[in-house]
């Protein structure tokens, strides 16, 4: 497979409330924490969840919900964490994505041989699923520390997702 997501079992710290997901994200998970990997090409990419999924979220709802659509055809993300930074071209090729990638920087500085590797393509149902368990995974986290949110329209989204 040329693209696949690990969610892992990362270890949960005590979080009363948050500003939003990606808040509550980076409060419950220390850097300590197990991470979520992503395989690129065969290409393990490792994603920290109180570091860089946090700072994922707030563009992965989104793009999730995006390339849904039955007008999807083409869209552009930036991942910006310091550990995890790259820009992602996605066009739809029939029920598939092709996924041109600009890698900037990676926990273990991959970016070469993820560049060597070129583009992923991958089903859009199994590229919705893969990132489902990370979601899945945070979703759970927060509702079982019954963390409040002062925005939790990403959250509310995530799980509209995940129920879907």
């Amino acid at each position: 497979m040329s693209f696949a997501v690990q969610a892992g079992c990362p270890a949960v710290r005590k979080c009363e409330s948050a500003a939003d997901m990606a808040d509550a994200v980076g409060e419950m998970y220390s850097s300590e924490a197990e991470d979520a990997i992503l395989l690129w090409n065969l290409v393990p990419v490792r994603l920290a969840y109180g570091y860089d999924l946090a700072a994922l979220l707030d563009d992965l709802v989104p793009l999730l919900e995006e390339i849904q659509r039955p007008d999807f055809v083409e869209t552009q993300v930036f991942w910006g964490s310091d550990t995890f930074s790259a820009e992602w071209n996605m066009v739809r090729e029939d029920d598939a994505l092709r996924i041109q990638a600009r890698w900037h920087s990676t926990l273990g500085n991959y970016e070469s041989l993820l560049t060597e590797r070129g583009d992923s393509v991958v089903r859009t149902q199994t590229f919705v699923s893969e990132w489902a368990k990370v979601l899945q995974r945070i979703v759970s986290d927060i509702e079982a520390e019954s963390v409040e949110l002062e925005d939790d329209d990403v959250f509310l989204r995530a799980k509209v997702m995940l129920a879907a």
